[in-house]
């Protein structure tokens, strides 16, 4: 019987999680409660489908012309893709013997030896950042952030290239002195390669409604272009690549 892993969904063609052309593995299962998550589908651990390694590896073969190509690779993201070490480490592993790019796209809230079993095999981390704050990290999530500063703390020290991924949200995430705050934060480590602002939106209301679920920032707009240029400066200031 080969590893097996629970996923949501597959994206064939991603451009938006990592370098080039990506095969996207969505996977289910999430720990955080984010305010602003527009995949709540993927929080239930037991939802989804269930799909072997060896399966889900021939589909992403199918690919590799369209990666090669364009510098591109496979990434797993989620939910939390370290909820499943084994099917993460074995799949990344096919996918570095196939010379192929692995980035795992994680909240950084898991065991540190779940996380040691899948950096081996990992290009790129993508690193989503909530909130700087303990306690608004609290609100925000429903989790404290001290496991995922040391989880950053460790994939730094494995030498992990790290694109820090920070949400901005209007009156929650984005005030100067949060973001100064942020920046002074990411300038300890140097395994981190750029930080990408991502406004924050609310196109996944629509399934927390389909969930029965109430969304929590239902009266929150996405910020400005002058708030982004502004967060990014602030960042840019203390010497960090921004995106």
């Amino acid at each position: 019987m080969g590893i097996k892993g629970r996923i949501h969904s597959i994206e064939t063609m991603g451009t938006l999680d990592g370098p080039g052309i990506r095969f996207v593995i969505f996977t289910q299962g999430c720990p955080l409660r984010c305010a602003y998550c527009h995949n709540p589908d993927t929080w239930d651990p037991l939802g989804g489908f269930v799909i072997d390694v060896e399966e889900i590896f021939n589909k992403i073969l199918r690919y590799k012309t369209y990666m090669d190509f364009s510098g591109g690779g496979v990434t797993l993201s989620g939910g939390e893709p370290t909820l499943q070490p084994d099917f993460a480490a074995e799949l990344f592993k096919r996918c570095k013997n196939a010379g192929i790019n692995t980035a795992l796209d994680t909240s950084g809230y898991c065991e540190q030896k779940d996380l040691a079993k899948i950096l081996p095999y990992t290009d790129l981390v993508l690193f989503d950042v909530k909130h700087p704050n303990q306690k608004e990290h609290i609100k925000l999530t429903g989790k404290d952030n001290e496991k995922i500063i040391q989880n950053l703390s460790f994939i730094d020290s494995m030498g992990v290239k790290i694109w820090i991924r920070y949400v901005l949200v209007p009156g929650i995430t984005d005030s100067p002195e949060l973001i100064k705050k942020l920046a002074d934060f990411l300038t300890l480590f140097r395994s981190i390669e750029k930080v990408e602002i991502l406004p924050y939106h609310n196109l996944g209301v629509h399934k927390w409604k389909a969930l029965g679920l109430n969304y929590p920032l239902s009266k929150i707009n996405p910020p400005s272009a002058e708030d982004i240029k502004k967060s990014k400066k602030i960042l840019l200031d203390r010497g960090l690549k921004v995106s």
